[in-house]
């Protein structure tokens, strides 16, 4: 956080060759160094619209369920109902912090693999948080700037957990 190239919008991706392979490659291996959600390119110094979500069994996250291995480029959420759950967050790029953001509960993201083939999923529940938090990243967006209460943001070990 207080790093510039955070809060800046990315660029689309428009070639799906080798440079592209290598930044998935390093987005999957920082994400799992980390034992994050998600993790987006601009996380890791790159303006690009590339996001890798998955949980398998992650000791961050001990009680969600499982989100498929993805690779979303030059993504497109859309909410498929008005109904949004407040739910904990923190991020790789906010280490120690957490705090409570109001999500879409029902979501469809449109994209493409790292194939360049298209890609649409409807997802709920934690996938849908975590596909709207790596999105929100390519728009220069970290997740205090969509929360509501600042009571409800502090260091994990101050909040016992």
């Amino acid at each position: 956080m207080g790093n510039p190239g955070l809060l800046v919008p990315s660029q689309p991706v428009s070639d799906f060759g080798d440079k592209l392979q290598a930044l998935v490659s390093d987005l999957w291996d920082t994400m799992e160094a980390n034992d994050g959600a998600g993790l987006a390119a601009p996380q890791i110094g790159v303006n690009r619209r590339v996001v890798v979500l998955r949980v398998d069994a992650n000791p961050r996250y001990p009680e969600v369920e499982p989100v498929p291995p993805t690779v979303l480029i030059n993504p497109v959420i859309e909410p498929l109902s008005d109904e949004m759950e407040d739910g904990w967050e923190g991020c790789l790029s906010l280490p120690g912090l957490r705090g409570q953001v109001p999500r879409y509960t029902h979501i469809r993201y449109r994209g493409f693999n790292e194939q360049g083939k298209p890609l649409v999923q409807e997802v709920s529940g934690f996938h849908a948080r975590v596909a709207q938090h790596e999105c929100d990243h390519l728009d220069g967006v970290l997740y205090p700037m969509r929360m509501v209460d600042m009571r409800m943001f502090g260091f994990e070990s101050e909040m016992g957990g």
